[in-house]
């Protein structure tokens, strides 16, 4: 009797469960505050050299006295003569004005990291990637050697610690450190409570469960962080509304317990059958002793079996050492490069399109809910893989048109358009992120997850400082980093169909007489466990199987049976 069977009788979709995503819901509003943290401290408004004959002007007048000026922002005045600026020789700013919205004070703005000063908050958000490069690797390998609950909440205190560290800075190295301090839980805290909620949850319940609650939780702290920032008015008591709510946390272990199937990997029996009591407990189950002596027997046996023939431990860099699951992995990690950096670009390009950078960030967000609702729909119809393939590919043709669209419009009289444009593309770039977290951690064995997962997420996380410099190439050529964007989301949509699906697997066994094989199609294959059965997963599948192309050829054969 494995795991699944166990999970079933203690109730794989109760009350526990219920819990469980609920906190899982919490942990992605953490999440939101946390990672676009970075995005609205750093708004940089509209501003201009200050000058003495500028005082007491509206915005429009500022725009006219600086008309005949190539670099407003930055170059200084002898005066305004008739309205118009007449420029200095020489000298540098020392002052601007700027045009806050609603009277919001940023770092840039309180600092005046302009000008000069401008690659301040760039070089902030380098070591605030840094920091979560770092942090990935480490709670994800302690995840796997301590538990994925102490790991999450450690991951989630310090990525707060940060944030609230950040908020008494003044000077360029103590907003790195801080920063970089910042960083370490970037991520960290959403994917380990998404895979301990992962291993509770039946597999027909993973998709709804996990993607709703995503969109509906993600979705609300997204849209509402713009405006909470506003109505606080300063970048610091912002951080501390959005590092205090982290402190809830530490409930977290009195009403949720440890992955069972993380204690089976470490073969800690006794303490997975009290994690599986509590959950069918809390559930108002009752389940016999002699169902968890059954189930500790399997797994005994099991270890006993895989320790005569196996011959390298169970950790990440063992998944390279057969060809498939190698393949497999420098695979994930590639995509989570592309949807990554395509995610980061398109999601903080919020300046200069027409509209208030608040405003269109937390209307567009609002894309969260939808993106969760097609995932729901389509994502047990169509395949992992082919949700995965079609979302970047889709994702990729919006993203073009966009930046076309920037490059032959006004964006002042264009905005509403242009805010559409954002919107669709954060949609498209939402479905591929999401659907890539629940695909990878099915396709990556149990006891190595939470190592692999948080890889992959590092690289796809280095790849998120890159964002900057792609968004800054807009310089040269407006639309170019919707060109390259494009072309990766191009490209990552043909690495998915190099990867095995998960959805609706089927055991054949050989030997079998063609009737007894046509009945055992229609048996589930589980999910890869260990490192051998990843390498034999799925090894019957071509590059172009999807469920939803085969369902109608299954059924014909069962029926002519």
């Amino acid at each position: 009797m494995d795991f699944s069977e166990v999970l079933d009788r203690c109730g794989n979709y109760g009350r526990f469960q219920i819990v469980l995503l609920l906190l899982y819901g919490y942990t992605n509003i953490l999440g939101s505050l946390h990672y676009f943290s970075q995005t609205l401290i750093t708004f940089t408004p509209e501003h201009w050299c200050s000058h003495v004959d500028l005082e007491g002007l509206s915005i429009k007048e500022l725009r006219t006295a600086y008309s005949n000026v190539s670099y407003p922002s930055c170059t200084l005045l002898l005066g305004v003569i008739n309205g118009t600026g007449v420029v200095a020789e020489g000298g540098e700013c020392k002052d601007w004005i700027f045009s806050r919205e609603s009277g919001y004070e940023s770092i840039t703005t309180e600092l005046k990291w302009v000008c000069g000063k401008s690659h301040h908050s760039a070089l902030g958000q380098s070591f605030f990637f840094m920091g979560s490069v770092m942090g990935t690797t480490i709670f994800g390998y302690l995840s796997d050697r301590i538990g994925r609950l102490p790991s999450l909440l450690m991951a989630t205190l310090c990525g707060a610690t940060g944030d609230f560290i950040t908020s008494f800075v003044y000077t360029l190295p103590g907003f790195a450190v801080a920063r970089f301090v910042s960083g370490l839980s970037t991520d960290t805290m959403y994917y380990l409570m998404y895979i301990l909620v992962f291993e509770y949850l039946s597999p027909k319940s993973r998709t709804f469960g996990l993607n709703i609650i995503l969109a509906v939780f993600y979705c609300f702290g997204l849209v509402t962080s713009p405006w909470a920032a506003i109505w606080i008015g300063n970048w610091r008591r912002y951080l501390w509304l959005a590092s205090l709510p982290a402190l809830g946390v530490l409930i977290y272990p009195l009403l949720i317990c440890e992955s069972a199937q993380w204690l089976l990997t470490k073969r800690k029996y006794d303490e997975a059958v009290s994690c599986l009591k509590r959950v069918a407990k809390f559930n108002g189950r009752h389940v016999e002793d002699s169902v968890f002596d059954e189930f500790v027997k399997h797994y005994h046996q099991r270890a006993e079996e895989v320790q005569g023939v196996s011959i390298q431990e169970d950790n990440f860099f063992a998944m390279f050492m057969t060809p498939r699951l190698r393949r497999f992995t420098l695979t994930l990690l590639l995509k989570s490069v592309i949807i990554t950096l395509s995610c980061d670009v398109i999601n903080r390009n919020m300046e200069g399109l027409g509209s208030s950078p608040f405003k269109l960030f937390s209307f567009t967000s609002i894309v969260y809910l939808p993106a969760g609702v097609a995932i729901l729909l389509l994502q047990n119809k169509i395949g992992r893989k082919g949700m995965a393939c079609g979302a970047l590919f889709v994702g990729a043709i919006i993203t073009a048109v966009t930046g076309y669209l920037i490059a032959h419009l006004n964006t002042t009289d264009n905005a509403l358009l242009l805010a559409i444009m954002v919107g669709l593309g954060r949609f498209g770039a939402t479905v591929s992120y999401d659907a890539e977290i629940q695909y990878a951690a099915e396709i990556i064995p149990t006891s190595v997850r939470g190592q692999a997962v948080s890889n992959i997420h590092v690289v796809g996380l280095a790849s998120s400082s890159l964002a900057f410099y792609v968004i800054y190439l807009a310089q040269y050529y407006k639309p170019l980093p919707s060109i390259i964007i494009s072309c990766l989301m191009f490209f990552g949509a043909g690495l998915c169909l190099t990867l095995p699906e998960t959805l609706n697997k089927y055991v054949t066994i050989e030997g079998f007489p063609s009737v007894c094989l046509t009945m055992l199609f229609l048996l589930p294959r589980k999910l890869p466990e260990t490192l051998m059965e990843g390498e034999k997963f799925a090894q019957d599948e071509g590059f172009l199987y999807f469920p939803c192309f085969r369902k109608k050829l299954e059924t014909t054969k069962l029926e002519s049976v």
